[in-house]
């Protein structure tokens, strides 16, 4: 990498980091066309354009991704990024099998918050009610304050199980002294009130 790339690649960031999405794009398009190959460019660009969502760019996420599996700064824990946000890819190209073969995969070798969010909500989104809820409630285990675990735990439940919250989740929410509940944790009076019960 020259020192002009890196300057190249920390201005694109700054770009998306600041929600400067087009001069981020633009930017980033430039570094791919000259041939520049490294991660640290590669990975963030991937999930802008996972994020801008549309068919296209998960075409394009693919592309970069499969490129960057050569780059010269791949780590270890690039490469865990890089095979997460390739499934993400696979998924909203319509390509679920893919998807999760590539995450169950990634999760046997090395279980993590991320592994758990993504197959978890993939599970959900195939509507198998089945291993949705175990995977979930497993995830919940691992780790019970992660709000992509709680939600994705949460909507097993709502939308697989049928079960809605009720009256007591008033209940819960009203002995707080806060003014407002969060999201995450009307989530987490759901989550604990099924497990109660079952």
């Amino acid at each position: 990498m020259g020192l002009f790339d890196g300057i190249k690649i920390r201005k694109a960031i700054m770009h998306q980091q600041k929600g400067d999405l087009a001069q981020a794009r633009a930017a980033y398009e430039e570094l791919y066309s000259q041939g520049v190959n490294l991660c640290a460019y590669m990975l963030p660009w991937a999930v802008m354009l996972l994020r801008e969502g549309g068919e296209e760019n998960y075409k394009k996420a693919k592309e970069v991704l499969v490129k960057a599996q050569k780059a010269s700064d791949l780590t270890p824990e690039r490469r865990k990024e890089l095979v997460l946000d390739f499934a993400v890819a696979c998924f909203k190209l319509g390509e679920g099998e893919k998807a999760v073969e590539l995450l169950e995969r990634q999760h046997q070798k090395s279980p993590s918050g991320d592994t758990y969010g993504a197959l978890g909500y993939i599970y959900v989104a195939q509507g198998d009610a089945d291993k949705a809820l175990a995977f979930n409630e497993q995830a919940v285990d691992y780790d019970d304050e992660d709000p992509v675990a709680l939600d994705n735990l949460a909507q097993t439940y709502y939308r697989l199980l049928g079960d809605k919250p009720g009256n007591f989740i008033v209940e819960e929410v009203e002995g707080r002294t806060e003014t407002a509940v969060s999201g995450y944790d009307f989530i987490l009076i759901c989550c604990t009130f099924k497990r109660s019960n079952d």
